[in-house]
């Protein structure tokens, strides 16, 4: 009788034993499912302040009409906090922003292919606005020079840096202003330089004037026929110097 009162004592004490470790388990998961919930509350709202702060610096910028940096934050706060409050605003102005800086960059990189010098040439003074082909490019790109000379006037011609081009006599130059077909009477010089002149020099520049991209279909001494490409958008006539003003 004693030993089966023993043996129900200690399965009841095990029986406790179980349920407080039960209990504690229990415990231990909510606390660590609360721990996890109180973190990821506290990285929401550091990542909602940071998302604020990247949104009042955007406000800033877009009063400052600085785009470039309007559009750098402003992707940023897009990319990084999606479903933020933040994120929804940029979106309102966002896209016009990007357009116009788009824009704008197209702009001051074709602005960019041009230079513009004015310097002494062979007993005179010259001024010149050119560029250099985008196809081809490297070693095998041609200039495209605007030249104002004291003794020689205006004129216009290809320059190919040592790859001379083939023209007899008067020959006709195949080229395309902004995909319009715009042929160009052409010569060569009597001096031998690598160069080809385009006549009519007046018309070929009221014509550049109004359009992007000019194609040119040319042949050269060293590697027949040949695809001139010139991105011309970006020129301005008054940096072209007339001689006799700074």
């Amino acid at each position: 009788m004693t030993r089966l009162i023993l043996r129900r004592s200690l399965a009841v004490v095990a029986a406790c034993g179980f349920l407080a470790l039960a209990a504690c388990s229990q415990q231990g998961q909510d606390q660590n499912a609360q721990s996890q919930a109180d973190a990821a509350k506290a990285q929401a709202q550091a990542e909602a302040n940071e998302a604020n702060s990247q949104l009042q610096t955007y406000r800033k910028m877009l009063q400052m009409k600085n785009d470039e940096m309007t559009v750098e934050l402003g992707q940023d706060i897009v990319q990084h906090f999606p479903q933020s409050d933040a994120a929804k605003e940029v979106q309102q102005t966002l896209p016009e922003i990007e357009q116009r800086w788009k824009e704008t960059s197209e702009k001051r990189r074709l602005a960019a292919l041009w230079t513009y010098q004015v310097a002494p040439m062979e007993g005179g003074t010259q001024s010149t606005a050119s560029l250099y082909s985008t196809r081809p490019s490297g070693d095998r790109a041609v200039r495209l020079v605007l030249r104002r000379h004291t003794k020689w006037g205006e004129s216009i011609f290809l320059f190919g840096t040592g790859h001379g081009f083939v023209c007899k006599g008067n020959c006709v130059i195949q080229a395309q202003f902004d995909g319009k077909p715009h042929p160009l009477r052409a010569f060569l010089p009597t001096t031998g330089e690598p160069a080809i002149f385009i006549r009519d020099d007046k018309p070929f520049i009221d014509a550049m004037e109004k359009t992007k991209r000019i194609v040119m279909d040319v042949e050269m001494q060293d590697g027949g026929k040949q695809e001139l490409v010139f991105e011309t958008g970006g020129y301005d006539p008054a940096k072209w110097t007339e001689l006799g003003k700074k």
